[in-house]
């Protein structure tokens, strides 16, 4: 009896030793996650001005990014930090996550003298942002000093937060208020998620783009509220393969398209979805602009716009070749887009509009609109002046289904 346990005993010592060992390679061969608290590099979260919290986050910043043992995690507690402009660059050793369950501040008065914007995330893979906190650029006290709509010498003003050649990597489960100028910037960006982030500023704050998009690919924007002064989501050029989804929208100007053509070294827009969304009271819908005195000659290409409800929106479908704000092409309608679009459908588009003009699809008379697909669309107006209208110029493509306004010929 005494030898049955001893041995019982050896197999049990055998046994743990054996898991031990495996567990030990295991951690050694996936790493450890490893958490680098800014408060443990000096920096208060207590809403007061301290130029030694933009020392404290870069420093954490640093020793996460080249932190080899696993995954690196940036943390930043509930509080008030405030932070001056800041950049966190990379390549970073392994996966990096920058978790904000707090606020962070930015100073009152920010100009994208040094950087576009206040706080930037550039050359990094496999990066998350995250914790559910909070963004606030404080722009209410800079919005009165914008006046680039007039003065093409204005000083522009630092978007909220930035991504810049950054691949496989995502933002979720934050807020973003009161940007200067935009609030998210992507530019060179690949692979790349936004989910359950929420975005706000007053209707009238100007030029606070939601989500701007340039020069990236491959990329999700799903399950997100964006209520601005300016363009819920603003697509621009060489920016392919974006699927948006379940978008709330308002107020805003809408998801737009371009501006495209003003420029030589532009390059084209492809494949682009807004499907499951909601506009509410709006400046316009789905909108498409390309410069009338155009400089180089791009396309815009293999869109889907799918399963989308208006309620009051002023412009629910636009197509504008004609595109030329604040008389910058000498004399309107003297000059004719180069931007081709083409293969762009639109499907299930319903709801309400604030003005008669529901679907107007204005194109080039050199580079007609091509593939321009119209199916299941009921746009309604309710003012005492008449029935909502459809303008179709120099278009061409296919009508599917029941059309509401229904005088579009294409």
């Amino acid at each position: 009896m005494a030898s049955r346990f001893l041995i019982l005993c050896v197999l049990s010592l055998f046994s743990f030793s054996f898991l031990a060992v495996s567990s030990a390679q295991t951690n050694a061969f996936h790493g450890e996650q490893k958490v680098f608290d800014v408060r443990n590099y000096g920096a208060r979260g207590d809403g007061k001005k301290n130029i030694h919290n933009t020392l404290a986050f870069t420093e954490a910043w640093i020793d996460a990014c080249k932190w080899s043992g696993g995954r690196s995690t940036v943390y930043i507690p509930a509080g008030t930090f405030f932070l001056d402009q800041i950049t966190f660059s990379g390549p970073c050793k392994s996966h990096i996550t920058f978790t904000i369950k707090g606020t962070l501040l930015a100073p009152q008065s920010l100009n994208a003298d040094r950087q576009a914007e206040w706080i930037s995330f550039r050359y990094v893979d496999n990066l998350t942002v995250d914790g559910g906190g909070t963004i606030d650029g404080q722009g209410s006290y800079s919005w009165p000093l914008n006046d680039c709509n007039k003065n093409p010498h204005c000083r522009t003003l630092a978007m909220n937060m930035g991504f810049a050649f950054v691949r496989s990597s995502r933002m979720k489960g934050l807020r973003s208020i009161n940007s200067k100028m935009g609030h998210i910037n992507l530019y060179s960006v690949e692979n790349f998620n936004i989910t359950g982030v929420t975005i706000t500023a007053p209707g009238d704050s100007p030029n606070t783009d939601g989500i701007k998009i340039g020069r990236s690919k491959d990329m999700h924007i799903f399950n997100v509220s964006i209520a601005t002064g300016d363009d819920c989501v603003a697509i621009l050029d060489g920016t392919s393969n974006l699927d948006i989804s379940h978008v709330r929208c308002g107020p805003g100007h809408g998801i737009s398209v371009g501006s495209i053509g003003r420029y030589k070294d532009e390059k084209s827009i492809e494949g682009i979805t807004v499907r499951n969304s909601l506009f509410k009271g709006t400046m316009n819908g789905l909108r498409i602009k390309t410069w009338a005195k155009s400089v180089s000659e791009t396309s815009v290409s293999n869109f889907l716009y799918e399963n989308i409800q208006m309620i009051d929106v002023g412009n629910p479908i636009v197509i504008d070749q004609q595109y030329c704000p604040n008389y910058q092409c000498d004399s309107s309608g003297n000059y004719n887009s180069h931007v081709q679009i083409k293969d762009v459908k639109y499907n299930k588009i319903w709801g309400t509009s604030t003005t008669r003009a529901a679907l107007m699809i204005q194109c080039s008379k050199t580079f007609p609109c091509q593939g321009v697909e119209l199916s299941d669309i009921n746009l309604v107006y309710k003012g005492r002046d008449g029935l909502a209208t459809a303008t179709c110029e120099n278009v061409g493509g296919s009508v599917r289904g029941k059309i509401v306004p229904g005088d579009c010929r294409i």
